[in-house]
Order: C-alpha cells, then structure tokens, then sequence
C-alpha cells in the first residue's frame, strides 16, 4: 500500500503541532486530516515518523506505538503527559489539533 507524498507531508505537519504533554491517536490525526484512517496514519509514522516527535501518536487506547515503550514512557515523564499507570490518559492528554 503506497501513501501518497502530500499525505506523509500533512501527517508530519500535524505531529510536529503536538504540543509537548499531549497526544494523539493514529485515528485522531486521520480524522482531524478528513482523510485515511489509523493504518495509515500509522504506516505514516512507522516509515517516516523518526524526525518528529513520534511519541505523542498512539493507539486509542492511551497505549504506545509497539516497541517503543519504554522510549515514550521515559519522553512522557520528560513533558509531563498525564498517565494512567503505563499508559496516556486520553480523556485528559488528548489533543484536538486546536492552537495551543
């Protein structure tokens, strides 16, 4: 499955909006684009995610990319990202894509 170059461009712009302490699910930022879905979001990041701050794109669940646990956890204390246990709290991390 290719994704489009304007696609991968738009996907990285929304990341690097995150602001530090927030997140967003791969579903989230599809949504917020109007286009794709969270597999695509996902494969996005997977391929072209390492510049930007990957570590605030996770799965709904408040749940990190597979892997990188220990990675985001560690950069989630470094922001103060709320959690619940091992995971982001997304009623309260979760961010619209609204200025900050």
């Amino acid at each position: 499955m290719a994704v489009r170059p304007d696609y991968v461009e738009r996907v990285l712009e929304v990341v690097e909006r995150i602001p530090p302490g927030k997140v967003m699910s791969y579903g989230d930022i599809a949504e917020y684009l109007g286009e794709g879905g969270p597999r695509q979001v996902g494969r996005v990041m997977s391929t072209y995610g390492g510049a930007v701050p990957w570590w605030r794109v996770i799965r709904a669940d408040g749940t990190p990319p597979p892997g990188h646990e220990r990675q985001c956890l560690a950069r989630w204390r470094e922001e103060g990202t709320p959690l619940r246990g091992e995971r982001a709290d997304m009623r309260v991390a979760r961010w619209d894509g609204s200025s900050r």
